[in-house]
């Protein structure tokens, strides 16, 4: 798209990620006649491609949108929390292949931090612990 506002991308966005879209990115590209666009790339279960690409005529100023179908590999996932002096963070652990990695929740560890005056950094050290 090359006649969309980035706030206007910004919001259908957030709209797509509402309705429950798997990702939603923006890339920056040139387009005929060497005009700058964006390409948005909303990623979804198949079963909902026409649910998705509704809401993408409704929210941008598109006129044709292309399908790409991809495999998807996932890492099992289960959560737990940890508890700090400032509060509980959650903590996602992933499994499979092979591997087992684990993380903090960002938006857990940022409000602790705003809160209570502190860096992420100072947060995510009661987290390692």
């Amino acid at each position: 798209m090359d006649d969309m506002t980035p706030e206007s991308l910004a919001f259908a966005a957030q709209v797509l990620f509402d309705e429950g879209a798997l990702d939603v990115y923006t890339t920056s590209i040139g387009m005929k006649k060497g005009r700058m666009g964006v390409l948005l790339t909303c990623m979804c279960k198949s079963d909902e491609a026409e649910k998705f690409a509704a809401l993408i005529f409704k929210h941008t100023t598109t006129l044709g949108i292309r399908e790409n179908v991809s495999k998807r590999y996932t890492m099992s996932r289960k959560f737990s929390n940890k508890e700090t002096p400032y509060g509980s963070v959650s903590v996602k652990t992933a499994t499979g292949y092979g591997v087992t990695k684990s993380k903090p929740e960002y938006e857990d560890m940022a409000k602790i931090a705003r809160e209570n005056g502190i860096s992420l950094y100072e947060v995510l050290k009661y987290v390692d612990k």
